[in-house]
């Protein structure tokens, strides 16, 4: 009897850990399946109808209006990286560009979240009810992208194209004033009117609506909009220094790592540059402080440390927080390290491989890595959020060839927008 619980012991030992066990692959090849697994959730998980992102794996029919910006990102890349063809993407961006087309929208703008069947407004929040500036924006950033990517002279890219254009010169970025106010506001809907009452200051994740508002060649923002308005706030300027690394914006020691990947999958920040701030150095320095922060580990969370690392906002045991140094609850989320590979490459190399190969099977499901997880209490996500999974794709891209960052910044309303609120940078001329 012992002899044979020994060797039922031991054979469960054994089949655990080659359950356990991952393809040992090279950094190509790893950033490679971990781009195509990430793709799938806005290729194979799209919604039928609209074909546009849920909000996270169990919400199948609430769309989400900025992770759908993100996944037609995802998009081209799968496209580049031979996932899917440019063909069946095409015929998936014009499912996309019709849906959006078709639905609620308000002065151009789209609400948060979407009944991917319908294209109804699903409310975020009781008086949540409208359009939402910021979301909206992601998507535009998308969009432009996009728009860039299918420049060929065939009828359904010009399709396309002109589509992407009547959505972008219906988006009404002025009326997000307030009445011709030196800010811009985050929400508006007919039902509750500016209740929600949210100015959109920085530093924080929003820097995009401000460029693209600058840049509409229809309902633009005056330049100082930008001035007054967005750099204007008790938590822009910093300049101060947390773990040995000046942080010349935003909150005490960065806030949450989204911050430095939502308005930048477009955006490009090497060598941009305004009166503010050097946004390659902003966006890097806030990643190694988080980094860091993790290394030091003051609260002594079982598995921080050099190899695991990343703190922003996602799902959490206890619900959904935005994650930081100064809001730190153990909790490890995946995009925060992948999506800041442009920014620190080995130190992001050296995460993916600790998720990868020693979290293993507890955090890589069928759309690649789950939201997050908290070794400290044993607690590991089984969701995943199109706002999560979409940066992880698109900057992974960006750090191995540029590729959105070049789509984006090819844009020649971008560029003007740019030159207007006076940054400057390599990608885009004097004009």
């Amino acid at each position: 009897m012992r002899t044979f619980l020994t060797v039922v012991l031991l054979l469960s030992t054994f089949m655990q850990a080659a359950a356990q066990k991952r393809p040992q692959l090279g950094d190509s090849a790893l950033l490679t399946l971990v781009q195509q697994k990430t793709f799938d959730y806005f290729w194979s998980f799209a919604h039928p109808v609209s074909g546009l992102a849920p909000e996270r794996t169990a919400t199948p029919n609430v769309v989400t209006i900025g992770g759908s910006g993100f996944g037609v990102m995802a998009i081209l890349v799968g496209i580049e990286r031979g996932f899917i063809t440019r063909e069946k993407g095409l015929e998936r961006m014009l499912k996309i560009v019709n849906f959006l087309s078709k639905a609620e929208h308000y002065h151009g703008i789209w609400a948060h979240w979407l009944d991917g069947t319908t294209g109804k407004t699903v409310p975020f929040s009781r008086k949540d009810d409208g359009g939402d500036l910021v979301e909206s924006a992601f998507m535009f950033q998308g969009l432009l992208a996009v728009r860039q990517y299918f420049d060929r002279d065939v009828p359904k890219e010009r399709e396309l194209r002109n589509k992407i254009n009547n959505l972008w010169r219906d988006a009404e970025w002025d009326w997000y004033t307030r009445d011709g106010q030196d800010v811009l506001y985050w929400h508006w809907s007919p039902n509750n009117g500016w209740a929600m009452n949210h100015q959109v200051r920085g530093w924080n994740e929003c820097l995009i609506a401000y460029v693209l508002g600058a840049s509409s060649p229809t309902y633009p923002i005056s330049p100082r909009v930008y001035h007054r308005g967005w750099t204007v706030s008790n938590h822009f300027l910093n300049g101060r220094e947390y773990l040995g690394i000046k942080l010349p914006l935003g909150f005490d020691y960065g806030g949450p790592l989204f911050f430095t990947h939502y308005s930048f999958l477009g955006l490009d920040p090497r060598g941009l540059k305004d009166r503010y701030a050097d946004y390659w150095e902003q966006n890097r320095n806030h990643t190694l402080i988080n980094r860091q922060y993790c290394i030091n580990n003051p609260k002594k969370y079982k598995g921080y440390g050099a190899d695991c690392w990343g703190l922003t906002a996602s799902d959490n045991h206890q619900g959904y927080s935005a994650h930081s140094p100064t809001n730190d609850l153990g909790v490890i989320t995946p995009t925060a390290a992948l999506s800041a590979f442009p920014y620190t490459p080995e130190y992001s190399m050296q995460a993916l491989k600790y998720f990868y190969n020693k979290v293993g099977n507890k955090l890589w499901g069928k759309y690649g890595f789950y939201d997050a997880f908290n070794e400290t209490v044993n607690w590991y996500d089984h969701q995943y959020l199109a706002i999560d999974q979409g940066p992880i794709v698109v900057m992974i891209e960006n750090y191995r060839s540029g590729l959105l960052w070049r789509l984006f910044m090819s844009c020649p309303e971008v560029r003007q927008g740019l030159r207007s609120l006076g940054f400057t940078s390599p990608a885009v001329p004097a004009g």
